[in-house]
């Protein structure tokens, strides 16, 4: 049975000498993998169309197991992001993520939608971790691991909060941060932007400027919190520590 799909390709794995197995989030079908033969043979018609960060619309000969790739229109290719190191790291770990945290057939739009507006917004030049860490924090809820960020994860108080718990997921306030010793203190405005980053619509994103203080900040707390309770390990994020080490020049952000 042959079905068109609109998605995005999020992983590809070489199988044999010229096939790949091409991973998809589409809208209509969440993830799937399908095989594309000969895509990395260079005069195929389906090399173009697998290629990782590709959105387009694909035509699948569905099966119970593996799907077969028929052919495939690309939409968007996401040019700006694959010629620069940066967005395509930054892009590599979205995708890296999402295939992480989701389950296969398994239909989202709302996840689609998310996944395309951030690359989409990467593309455009939009700052890469500034859209990182908004995309981490709307994944917490895919993942079911969503923190307290209403309210004091203790109390329930909706006072300031000035600690984040990993320990108990969530805020404290000024009242109950004796509870963990190892809560993070967080400044009023820290508080404000993971928040924001959780309930943010991308459409309304405007320009946000942070501080290398609290860039660290919120860095240290989204991946100290991904790594206590989403139990996934992305190679990605370790290139992309990598890469901020070497301090290499950055592409404007517009």
């Amino acid at each position: 049975m042959l079905q068109k799909v609109e998605g995005i390709v999020i992983r590809t794995t070489d199988y044999g000498e010229s096939n790949k197995i091409v991973t998809i989030y589409s809208k209509e079908l969440g993830k799937i993998g399908v095989m594309s033969r000969g895509s990395k043979k260079p005069k195929s018609r389906l090399t173009a169309v697998s290629q990782l960060f590709i959105h387009g619309m694909f035509l699948l000969q569905k099966s119970q197991g593996l799907g077969t790739l028929s052919q495939g229109e690309i939409i968007d290719s996401f040019r700006e992001v694959r010629n620069d190191l940066f967005r395509a790291s930054y892009a590599t770990y979205v995708v890296e993520l999402t295939d992480k945290l989701t389950d296969d057939r398994k239909p989202s739009s709302a996840i689609f939608n998310l996944l395309s507006q951030t690359l989409h917004l990467l593309n455009e030049g939009v700052e890469p971790e500034i859209l990182l860490r908004i995309y981490e924090m709307k994944m917490l809820s895919v993942a079911g691991i969503q923190p307290q960020l209403d309210e004091c994860v203790h109390c329930h108080l909706t006072d300031l909060p000035v600690a984040f718990s990993i320990r108990h997921a969530g805020f404290l306030c000024k009242r109950c941060v004796h509870i963990d010793d190892n809560a993070r203190r967080i400044s009023p405005q820290t508080a404000r932007l993971l928040r924001l980053f959780f309930y943010i619509d991308l459409n309304r994103l405007g320009q946000i400027s942070l501080k290398e203080e609290t860039r660290a900040t919120l860095r240290a707390i989204i991946n100290d919190y991904y790594d206590e309770y989403s139990g996934v390990t992305l190679k990605s994020r370790r290139f992309l520590e990598q890469l901020e080490k070497m301090d290499l020049p950055k592409p404007d952000s517009s």
